[in-house]
């Protein structure tokens, strides 16, 4: 893996555009990207031939979950095909494991002990060693790979964040003494809970070991949004600036536990935290809000460059969504001929109408939920790029500015109208 940062904005800040390349691959990755969640290794409602019809290069990096493979198909079988990426037909996207997920494989820090971390699994809660992981990793044959951590809450005890660094950098030594490459494909994770300190002493340590990149986890598990920026800057200010930052859960509502219980009404506005991450210097945001959307029978419509004050249909709304998406659930939406987005290339904006997807979703068709994650991630996408854009002509902060000042006035606008 080759990773060059080439552009990083002037006046202090450490917002950065990069170029990641992997393997021989003639192909670069422009950061900052987002990594497309999977499960079993494919967007759970995209398929293989539909991959192709999303934004390249920006849609070949892929989140593939180790843990969602124990059990089924068994490991040798995996190995005998030739990895992933032959199993799943996609020798051209770029694979990053990771265990554990925020969809059906999360953390469980009152379960993990000293010898490995719980997971919830497709086959029940299991506790996956650092030797576990790592077969599970050179049998699917990914091309990054995060290490094993023991993440926890923001209300662990100090003594509870002291133990979770402890035992993630002895799993991160474990993983690379147990890996053929020494860890040269990893990324070591840095965890540390709410506290300060130890993010810092979590991450000056990774910073240390043989490892290409930086996982930076533990959130979406009970801190707010203040303590994720203030902590974001404390752990990237340790860490040097020629290897990449990858952040996880981005987003996540302040109370996790009740995470796959809440409407999306509720979830924090995440393209806002993707630019807070951009401006602390992450290069690549691993995430499931794409999915969470989908599912909600939500479609993104903010304006990409919000700096040129790009307009899209009935921004202004009172069904449950806000200038960043619109529920096509609502009964507003049955006789709306109109797309989800002008100015969307997506085969569902170039294709289909709100109506129509308001009555897949109605009639419960899969249809939407295919429909709907095509122009999500395409949207998504097209809004990394517009980031990268603006960092390349030192303009980012104005447009982070216009975008957050832009929303809100759009969410005050139709609190008055209500």
């Amino acid at each position: 893996m080759r990773f060059s940062v080439t552009k990083v904005c002037g006046g202090g800040g450490k917002a950065r555009a990069g170029v990641l390349h992997i393997g021989s691959s003639s192909i670069g990755i422009e950061t900052p990207a987002l990594l497309l969640s999977t499960r079993k290794g494919l967007p759970s409602f995209v398929s293989c031939d539909l991959l192709a019809s999303l934004p390249l290069p920006d849609s070949l990096l892929l989140h593939v979950c180790p843990t969602h493979f124990i059990g089924a198909p068994p490991l040798k079988t995996i190995s005998n095909i030739g990895g992933l990426h032959r199993m799943l037909g996609l020798p051209d996207h770029i694979l990053v494991a990771a265990a554990g997920d925020s969809i059906e494989s999360l953390p469980s820090s009152e379960a993990t002990n000293k010898f490995g971390a719980s997971f919830d699994t497709p086959s029940g809660r299991r506790l996956v060693k650092p030797s576990d992981y790592m077969e599970l990793v050179s049998c699917m044959k990914p091309n990054l790979w995060a290490s094993l951590a023991d993440e926890v809450p923001a209300w662990a005890t100090d003594k509870r964040n002291k133990v979770s660094v402890d035992r993630t950098l002895r799993w991160l030594d474990a993983c690379i003494a147990l890996d053929p490459a020494s860890g040269t494909n990893g990324f070591g994770f840095i965890v540390g809970g709410s506290c300060i300190e130890q993010r810092r002493l979590c991450a000056n340590e990774v910073s240390k070991r043989n490892v290409s990149g930086f996982w930076i986890g533990g959130f979406g598990l009970g801190e707010n949004i203040e303590e994720r920026c203030s902590l974001l800057n404390a752990v990237t200010d340790c860490l040097p600036p020629e290897k990449p930052r990858l952040v996880s859960r981005l987003g996540l509502p302040e109370n996790y536990c009740y995470y796959m219980f809440l409407t999306l009404e509720y979830l924090l506005c995440l393209p806002e935290e993707v630019l807070e991450g951009v401006a602390a210097g992450i290069d690549l945001f691993d995430s499931t809000y794409i999915y969470q959307l989908t599912m909600g029978g939500f479609a993104l419509v903010f304006p990409i460059d919000m700096a040129e004050g790009e307009t899209q249909n009935g921004l202004l709304n009172n069904d449950g969504g806000d200038s960043t998406k619109i529920n096509l659930r609502a009964t507003t939406y049955r006789k709306d001929t109109s797309r989800l987005v002008d100015s969307c290339s997506c085969f569902t904006c170039q294709n289909h109408t709100r109506a129509y997807l308001n009555h897949l979703l109605n009639v419960h068709e899969m249809l939407a939920q295919i429909l709907l994650e095509i122009h999500n991630t395409h949207h998504y996408l097209r809004f990394f790029r517009s980031i990268r854009e603006a960092i390349k002509v030192g303009e980012f902060d104005l447009f982070r500015q216009q975008f957050v000042k832009k929303r809100r006035a759009h969410i005050a606008a139709a609190v008055l109208q209500a």
